[in-house]
Order: C-alpha cells, then sequence, then structure tokens
C-alpha cells in the first residue's frame, strides 16, 4: 500500500497563487507516476499534472499550461505544484495520486491507485 498526504490548499483571489504538496510512503516503487487531478462539483475528476521516472514531470493539462509547475523530491518522495494566476474555474478539491508506472506511453486520463484526502482550492472572483 501507499499512502498519499496532501497539504496547501485554500482560498486566494483570482490572479493569486498557491503552493499544494504531498508526500508518498509505504511500498513506494522505483518506477512510476505521481501527480495531480482535481474535481469540481458536478463534475468528473480530471488530470492536472504529473511526473514520471521517465520523464520527469512534463505532464500538464492544457488548461493550466503556463500557470502550473509541478516538481518533485525523489528523495523525499514528494510532489508539488505551484499554481500561479489562478482563476475562478481552477476551484476545485485537488488530489495527489501516484501508481506504478512501466514506461513507454503515458496516459494523463489513466487514474492513479492510490489517492490522498484531497485539499479544497477556491478561487474567488
Amino acid at each position: 500500500q501507499v499512502q498519499m498526504i496532501e497539504s496547501g490548499g485554500g482560498v486566494v483571489q483570482a490572479g493569486g497563487s498557491l503552493r499544494l504538496s504531498c508526500v508518498a510512503s509505504g511500498r513506494t516503487f522505483s518506477t512510476y507516476a505521481m501527480g495531480w487531478f482535481r474535481q469540481a462539483p458536478g463534475k468528473e475528476r480530471e488530470f492536472v499534472a504529473a511526473c514520471t521516472w521517465v520523464y520527469g514531470c512534463t505532464h500538464y493539462a492544457d488548461s493550466v499550461k503556463g500557470r502550473f509547475a509541478i516538481s518533485r523530491d525523489n528523495a523525499k518522495n514528494s510532489v508539488y505544484l505551484q499554481m500561479n494566476s489562478l482563476k475562478p474555474e481552477d476551484t476545485a478539491v485537488y488530489y495527489c495520486g501516484y501508481r506504478y508506472y512501466s514506461g513507454g506511453y503515458y496516459s494523463t486520463t489513466r487514474k492513479f491507485d492510490y489517492w490522498g484526502q484531497g485539499t479544497q482550492v477556491t478561487v474567488s472572483s
């Protein structure tokens, strides 16, 4: 089992910034994918950004490219999501996730196998 703990959500005005953190513990893998999805009320959970052991932190949803930056600290089994120029439509519960990933094509729509409890991000207009 892999346990995920997120932190860093909150309320911010449009145009502001927030930084989310996530740490994985337990039976982690050397070949992995780790990152963030989000879920707004009444909507499905959607991909935001991810890091993989093969491609690094290069996977982003089009809606956040240029505004969000994901990074990782392998020694701490952690990923971070720096969110800048936030918009009201970024309001959602943000979930950190983790899964085994052997390489090859990386599907950003495939859900993670392990999830954190979620952290609320609210952007006011």
